[in-house]
């Protein structure tokens, strides 16, 4: 009997003994850096606008699989990482004693989904076993919702970081190269718990390795502990599935796009890549010396246009395609802010070696298409930069602002009595607009082909 007790009790210390193990194994913090090269600022904002990036999207949306709760699957793992709120409202109820238990006692404690069920009052309950402790609790679902009403939405359990993030971004990253895409990060600081400070890098596309991943917030569970060339250590916290993390895509604004992975980093691998060189080519100011055929949009529709020569662009985002030698380079034009996208190559057509590996076109050579520096300067007015940005023509533009407005050159002119004129551009299916302009160069009226006169 008693050898039989030896045996239990053994087997109960070293479960505990692996749970706190692993849940240890969870949090991970950047090491202190005596000689950082990056500048500390409390509370400093991102104020870098980073657009989506294809390759990395692909990453996410490949691995990173989205649970609704609707979806939970029974022995799906969670870590209670609580945030202030949670201070005041507790979350989970122990089920044996059927008493709310303190969020700041679960804290980091890795919670087991075992399904839900209806408690004795009505309410629905979703239940966990606490890997731990061994006890069971549950959380009560707010309002007379039933389970189903409740997980059809974004809604979830409050506290919980999902842990299958964090194992597959584990398993995915540690050991990679990857490059800053934002000048925001955090390093651990030596208050316990999950103290922080904001540190501000000093240029965006640094070469990073992930040293470590661990449990992050609920909203943002995996944390990524990168380490740059000089041996210092940061990191972000980033959101990768969702999965209760109660956010949408869409509300990732400015401020929290950091804390998407193609907002924080750019992953370099044998899948993904792009040369640095390249890569530090985004947010370049270059003009156009060729006319040059690009994307853009206007009046809520894409539009293939052909933007003249000695335009300004800002390049936004460089994003390489997958198996060519080609890239898409994400533009903004500098005096409307309209955007542009067009597809190029960095390798010369006129070297001889490049030739030999691949068929390039000189037309899509960055060298042929662009010049680094300012274009000739476009003066426009408050009143027609809505217009331009939504690719409409209204009275009173200039000849500038009606080329900024269509992306392009007019594919005709007209010379008409008194001194006026008018440009056409052939839009699609047959149809045509006319721009007729006064004698100062003004518009005076439009019109597409099969519509009234605008003149206003």
């Amino acid at each position: 009997m008693k050898k039989v007790f030896l045996t239990t009790g053994l087997a109960l210390f070293f479960s505990l003994v692996t749970a706190q193990t692993e849940e240890k194994s969870y949090i991970v913090k950047t090491r202190n850096v005596e000689k950082p090269v990056v500048t500390a600022q409390e509370g400093v904002a991102d104020s870098a606008a980073v657009e989506e990036e294809e390759t990395a999207l692909n990453f996410v949306s490949k691995n990173f699989k989205y649970y609704s709760l609707c979806n939970w699957k029974k022995g799906m793992k969670f870590m209670v990482m609580p945030e202030k709120y949670d201070l005041v409202v507790n979350t989970f109820t122990d089920s044996a004693l059927n008493k709310e238990v303190s969020s700041m006692k679960l804290r980091h404690h890795i919670m087991i989904y075992k399904g839900h069920y209806e408690g004795p009052n009505g309410r629905a309950r979703i239940n966990f076993l606490c890997q731990d402790d061994k006890k069971t609790y549950y959380f009560e679902l707010p309002g007379a919702k039933s389970f189903e009403d409740y997980c059809g939405g974004k809604y979830g359990v409050p506290t919980l970081a999902y842990l299958g993030d964090v194992d597959i971004a584990r398993e995915l990253l540690i050991g990679k190269t990857m490059y800053t895409k934002t000048k925001v990060y955090r390093v651990d600081t030596e208050n316990d718990g999950d103290g922080y400070r904001e540190i501000m890098l000093k240029d965006l596309n640094q070469e990073v390795k992930v040293t470590k991943v661990g449990v992050g917030s609920r909203s943002f569970p995996v944390k990524i502990i990168v380490e740059d060339k000089d041996g210092n250590e940061f990191y972000q916290t980033v959101a990768m599935s969702k999965t209760n993390s109660g956010m949408r895509d869409d509300e990732f604004g400015v401020d929290s796009i950091k804390h998407t992975f193609y907002g924080a980093f750019e992953l370099m691998d044998e899948e993904m890549s792009v040369s640095k060189d390249i890569a530090s080519y985004e947010g370049k100011i270059v003009h156009t010396v060729q006319v040059t055929p690009m994307t853009t949009y206007g009046d809520g529709k894409e539009r293939e246009v052909k933007v003249p020569r000695m335009l300004t662009f800002k390049i936004e985002k460089v994003s390489p395609q997958k198996g060519t030698p080609y890239v898409i380079l994400a533009l903004q034009e500098q005096e409307s802010l309209r955007e542009y996208f067009v597809k190029v190559t960095f390798l010369d057509p006129d070297d001889k070696e490049n030739r030999s590996v691949v068929e390039i076109s000189r037309n899509e050579y960055f060298g042929y298409i662009f010049a680094m520096g300012e274009g000739d300067r476009k003066e426009t007015t408050p009143q027609a930069r809505a217009a331009i940005r939504a690719g409409r023509v209204i009275v009173g533009m200039s000849e500038d602002e009606v080329i900024l407005a269509m992306g392009e050159e007019p594919d005709g002119k007209n010379n008409m009595h008194g001194g006026k004129y008018q440009w056409v551009y052939l839009r699609s299916k047959g149809k045509s607009l006319i721009v007729n302009f006064n004698r100062l160069g003004r518009v005076e009226s439009y019109q597409t082909s099969g519509e009234a006169l605008q003149t206003k």
